[in-house]
């Protein structure tokens, strides 16, 4: 059978490098591995694959709960759908042989197949993908870890798939940094903490004594810039979510607030306040240097980089009202994007660089949006009560937000498609706001 290469398995952690890595390819596809069963871009009519997730073969819990990651990934993804265990026509499936014959009338377009098993504290994972029309099987990787990162390997193994798939990245083996909060809504308690994309494994980060908002991961590293209310101006701060290192952000006189790392880690973009004007600064992670980019009595604030790092846009009340603008990394002269009806803030730029997110306020509305980079193409999303704060996933395909629907209640985080074809809530078991999409582990 044909050998198909696996893509560089990815380890987050710096202690995780070492024990993760594919092993063996099993049998893939023919000739034409970059082939995408599903054309996920807008136009034409969009019909998700359906998919089935057959439970991995294990002598312990490890097959149920990897199997159930997998599949509660897929039904998130919108473009591809798992279909009911109770349609299977086959419960106890051989990871290696599956009876093709009788699944292609089960529904199903694909077939996940797999198995786990635990040696001593390493547990080894394999998976195989089946195409229904042909009974073909066209990816298979093997995986082997720490126990303890069984989680890991079902994200890693619903990215192979979605990839092999879809033919876009995937996005699951990666992490989120957000504001957990706890307590009445006249004493609502604050701190930083991260999660699994998809709610999982969430660890915290501050022990919540001062008021943190607005963190945002770092596109390299495993650094979060965010905003820190102590006993003086609140100032940016720099936190290693790894060994737990933090530090304040430069030695500036006024309030700091909503920073926003380059492309490439080395820069941190931010806002300064200096009485009543707002201006925008880069500072030089290595030099410590400072840098202007923004000179009026206006207040300019949310910047963002593009992928290349060659601009910034940004929210400005310039021109009487919140409105979106666009500038070079360097500063110097703007260019408005946004003239819909409403406010537009927070504009965030996508990482495949097509589109720039934003949040706008229309009457006592908040839409979550896009727009192309020269302002055209504007489309909204989702519109609610209170929607804010986007943040684009590592493969430029979903958007996370969070909601307040006001009252005594709290803000929760939700994920849609770049194409608004779907909208889910993020489980993260409190309340919780501002929420930064980190990249994929590596």
């Amino acid at each position: 059978m044909t050998g198909l290469r696996p893509d560089p398995i990815r380890a987050g952690l710096a202690t995780l490098l070492a024990m993760l890595a594919a092993l063996l390819v099993f049998a893939s596809v023919p000739a034409r591995a970059e082939e995408r069963f599903l054309d996920i871009r807008p136009g034409g009519q969009f019909k998700p694959v359906t998919i089935a997730v057959t439970k991995f073969a294990s002598g312990d819990a490890d097959g149920a709960k990897i199997t159930g990651i997998i599949t509660n990934n897929f039904k998130r993804s919108v473009f591809l759908t798992p279909t009911d265990p109770g349609s299977f026509p086959e419960q106890d499936v051989n990871p290696e042989a599956p009876q093709m014959a009788a699944w292609q009338s089960s529904g199903a377009q694909f077939v996940v197949t797999g198995r786990t098993r635990r040696e001593g504290s390493q547990i080894k994972t394999e998976f195989r993908l089946w195409d229904v029309s042909n009974g073909q099987q066209v990816a298979g990787q093997q995986y082997s870890t720490e126990a303890s990162n069984s989680r890991r390997v079902a994200h890693i193994v619903s990215d192979a798939i979605f990839t092999r798939i879809t033919g876009e990245k995937g996005f699951f083996d990666s992490r989120v940094v957000f504001v957990e909060e706890t307590g009445s809504a006249a004493s609502r308690r604050k701190r930083l903490a991260v999660m699994d994309q998809d709610g999982g494994n969430v660890k915290y980060l501050t022990k919540g004594d001062n008021l943190v908002v607005t963190p945002r991961f770092s596109p390299s590293s495993q650094d979060v810039a965010y905003m820190s209310f102590g006993d003086s101006d609140p100032k940016v701060s720099l936190l290693n979510i790894e060994t737990g290192q933090r530090e304040v952000v430069g030695n500036f006189p006024g309030m700091t607030f909503s920073p926003r790392f380059s492309p490439d880690g080395s820069k941190i973009v931010m806002s300064l306040s200096e009485g009543a004007t707002t201006n925008i600064y880069t500072l030089d992670l290595a030099s410590r240097s400072t840098t202007r980019l923004t000179n009026t009595a206006a207040i300019d604030t949310s910047p963002s980089y593009s992928p290349d790092g060659s601009q910034i846009v940004f929210e400005s009340d310039r021109g009487g009202s919140q409105q979106i603008y666009v500038m070079s990394a360097s500063g110097g002269g703007a260019k408005r994007l946004s003239f819909g009806d409403g406010h537009y803030s927070t504009p965030v730029w996508s990482p495949k660089g097509d589109y720039i997110a934003f949040t706008r306020q229309k009457g006592g509305s908040f839409g979550i949006g896009v727009m192309k980079p020269d302002g055209s193409g504007e489309r909204i999303l989702t519109e609610g009560f209170h929607n804010e704060g986007p943040t684009w996933a590592p493969n430029g395909l979903y958007l996370m937000f969070f909601r307040d629907p006001g009252g005594q209640s709290g803000s929760k985080i939700y994920m849609t498609d770049v194409f608004g074809r779907g909208e889910f809530p993020v489980a993260t078991g409190s309340f919780a706001s501002d929420p930064s999409w980190g990249p994929i582990l590596n």
